[in-house]
């Protein structure tokens, strides 16, 4: 099924953050009926306007819950304003991730539980994204594991940080992922302009998140590259892995 208006709600809003020391806006989908007389999951979208434009997430969630695949779900959308400030606050090595860490959990999600009727559980609150939106949904949960407790990873960058980081991670019995890389995304090139091979150490983290035993633990290679042509299509399947109702 595919709808040409969205049922449900997008309201933009923005919050004074202390860690990043700037506002940030954000946007929330609120699925059509929503009501606070009952509790929803929330999906929390790194580039969020990324998401909404090229992934049509919006849109392929309310198709799904229309035809009543998933659960209603709170999406929170959370854009980037350049795409060096993108590289400071994703990249393990980015001299604000740690902050951008801290205002997820400590401030945006307290927030949105404030506002709207949630889920307040780790299992109640997924992350996702796609390249370095998806390492820092990774690295902050796990670092965050009673936050966030679920991942959607598409093409994520890894690298000696992030194996670092799950090889030492104690509960996996917590945890449920969702990881995608594509065939093709062997010569990616990257914000400040190198190229990098991002298939082989995915392949590595798969090999690792196998060997750590994950509860849940979702891997697929598709044949394609480093695009949101690919990732749009993938949505679905990723929202109906987190979400779904059979």
């Amino acid at each position: 099924m595919r709808i040409t208006r969205l049922s449900g709600k997008i309201i933009d809003q923005s919050i004074n953050s202390k860690y990043l020391q700037t506002t940030v806006p954000y946007s929330v989908y609120l699925p059509p009926n929503y009501s606070e007389l009952k509790s929803y999951r929330v999906l929390y979208t790194q580039d969020g306007a990324d998401y909404i434009k090229f992934g049509q997430i919006a849109r392929k969630t309310e198709e799904l819950i229309v035809t009543n695949e998933i659960e209603d779900i709170i999406i929170v959308l959370i854009p980037y304003p350049s795409v060096k400030e993108r590289w400071q606050r994703y990249h393990p090595h980015g001299e604000r991730t740690n902050a951008y860490i801290r205002f997820l959990v400590e401030e945006l999600v307290s927030k949105i539980d404030e506002d709207y009727s949630t889920v307040n559980l780790s299992d109640g609150r997924t992350l996702i994204g796609d390249s370095l939106g998806g390492t820092v949904s990774l690295i902050t949960a796990l670092t965050y594991p009673h936050t966030f407790s679920q991942v959607i990873m598409q093409s994520p960058l890894v690298n000696e940080e992030v194996i670092e980081i799950v090889s030492s991670f104690p509960y996996p019995e917590m945890m449920k992922f969702y990881h995608i890389i594509g065939t093709e995304e062997t010569n990616v090139k990257m914000t400040h302009g190198q190229v990098s091979d991002f298939l082989t150490p995915n392949r590595e983290l798969h090999r690792l998140m196998l060997k750590k035993g994950f509860a849940e633990y979702f891997y697929d290679e598709f044949e394609g590259g480093h695009i949101w042509r690919y990732w749009q299509r993938d949505i679905k399947r990723a929202l109906r892995y987190m979400f779904g109702l059979n």
